[in-house]
């Protein structure tokens, strides 16, 4: 049988198969998906796999075999930094709910969940959420961040999920798509779900029928199936994405307007810092660059660690 992987607990495993029943699922032995990457969780959230009955009774299913991801965003393994754990596989997009107070998301963990979906191919979106507590100054900010963002190619929205404004707009970027929804604590991510899919506690509740197991962790990722088409995949707070898989001399290939001009650098393994004849650093004082990203861009590169590349 085919099955979709909707959530992962490490050694547990909920699996739907195509005729819309959800089942226990466990790994068959021990087997490597990707040899490109080392992960603490061989299967996650999203990831196509081939099940076998175990017990009609209980519920279970033995996972065989699992399918060649089309894409994967990977984090810092949250109990080992020197591993790493994929979040979630097969994805359309990825939203990052921010704020701009209350608590303000710094434009650095902004620039690390636009750099991580660049590497894996993802399209990102940025959604600022609690609209209905900004001040004037506060909306020239974030209009600042919006054309900071569009002008290099990013959508970006502001909604109030408490007043349910903008929630429309969410819900049609969602449709018929895979969309990972993810922000660090106090950013309102829950109340934006709660909005988009208000059946969600129903479903956690019918799921944990089902299963026969409480689905009330929230430090794993969960997929939901959206009503009007596509499916939502509810992630944990993340305090910091740890960029991973990435080599200093990639980096900039990340940021797309840095890359758009490093061509025009008068040395192919320019690092953009003290190199004469650096296109980058001329763009950023001619105003082409943001100062900001190109800040964000040096300390992102200090924090990448050579062993990954």
């Amino acid at each position: 049988m085919n099955a979709i992987i909707y959530k992962s607990t490490g050694s547990w495993y909920l699996c739907k198969t195509v005729d819309g029943r959800f089942w226990n699922g466990r790994m068959k032995g021990k087997f490597k998906i990707d040899k490109e990457i080392t992960s603490t969780n061989p299967i996650a959230v999203g990831d196509y796999v081939q099940v076998e009955l175990e017990s009609e009774n209980e519920n279970s299913v033995m996972i065989t075999g699992i399918e060649k991801r089309k894409n994967y965003l990977v984090r810092v393994s949250p109990h080992n930094k020197n591993q790493k754990h994929i979040v979630a596989s097969n994805l359309d997009q990825s939203i990052l709910i921010a704020t701009i107070k209350d608590p303000r998301t710094s434009t650095g963990f902004i620039d690390r969940f636009l750099v991580s979906c660049e590497v894996y191919h993802l399209e990102a979106i940025l959604v600022f959420n609690k609209a209905d507590i900004l001040d004037e100054e506060d909306l020239k900010y974030f209009q600042y961040l919006k054309n900071l963002y569009t002008a290099i190619g990013y959508k970006v929205h502001l909604v109030s999920a408490e007043k349910e404004e903008g929630i429309d707009t969410l819900k049609n970027l969602m449709q018929n798509k895979v969309t990972l929804l993810t922000g660090h604590s106090g950013v309102g991510k829950s109340t934006v779900i709660n909005k988009i899919l208000p059946e969600k506690d129903l479903f956690t509740q019918e799921v944990s029928a089902w299963s026969g197991k409480g689905m009330h962790t929230t430090t794993f990722a969960q997929m939901y199936d959206l009503p009007f088409g596509g499916q939502l995949i509810d992630t944990p707070g993340i305090r910091e994405l740890g960029i991973v898989n990435v080599s200093r001399a990639e980096l900039s290939g990340y940021f797309p307007e840095i890359k758009k001009v490093l061509v025009n650098c008068k040395y192919n393994n320019c690092s953009h810092f003290n190199e004469p004849g650096c296109a980058v650093k001329d763009a950023v004082a001619n105003g082409i660059i943001s100062e900001e990203r190109y800040v964000n861009y040096a300390k992102i590169f200090e924090t990448i660690e050579e062993k990954w590349s």
